[in-house]
């Protein structure tokens, strides 16, 4: 059966801090690696935006996709029917709205599973994956997580 395998990985050096993404995509023979830093972020919106970019860089619906995380936060939230819930409460009491809105619509049409992988257990895609993450993290210039820092000095104001 063709399938298309999607592993990711998010790190966050401090938590808020330095962060960054890290997907290795697979299908047949061809692989392609995706990465990219942001200068203030948390790990749990890494871990998000590595399946978002991976599902928004995909070029057809076609073919069944498979995505492996070691993120509980992300396969739980998908799997159980979470992200559901947080959307008809309107994401109250919840964090990063902003990207689990662009999953849900990146996500739409596409055939997609997900399975939990354990992290650093020699798994070497997700090992990849992380090595990628926490290396997109260290290189300049840094994206700026624009959403994430609107809302931290949000914070601040009273």
């Amino acid at each position: 059966m063709k399938l298309i395998e999607i592993y990711t990985d998010g790190s966050s050096r401090g938590n808020p801090g330095p962060g960054g993404y890290g997907v290795v995509m697979s299908y047949q023979e061809k692989e392609k690696e995706l990465s990219q830093g942001f200068r203030k972020t948390t790990n749990n919106r890494m871990e998000l935006l590595g399946v978002i970019v991976a599902i928004e860089s995909l070029k057809t619906r076609e073919i069944p996709v498979k995505v492996y995380s070691d993120s509980k936060y992300v396969i739980d939230a998908i799997t159980k029917g979470w992200l559901d819930s947080w959307i008809i409460k309107r994401f109250k009491g919840k964090k990063n709205q902003d990207l689990w809105m662009r999953y849900h619509e990146a996500a739409k049409g596409y055939k997609i599973t997900f399975q939990w992988v354990k992290g650093h257990a020699g798994n070497s895609k997700n090992e990849r994956c992380d090595v990628l993450a926490v290396e997109s993290s260290k290189l300049k210039p840094l994206l700026i997580d624009h959403v994430f820092e609107a809302n931290e000095e949000d914070k601040g104001l009273f």
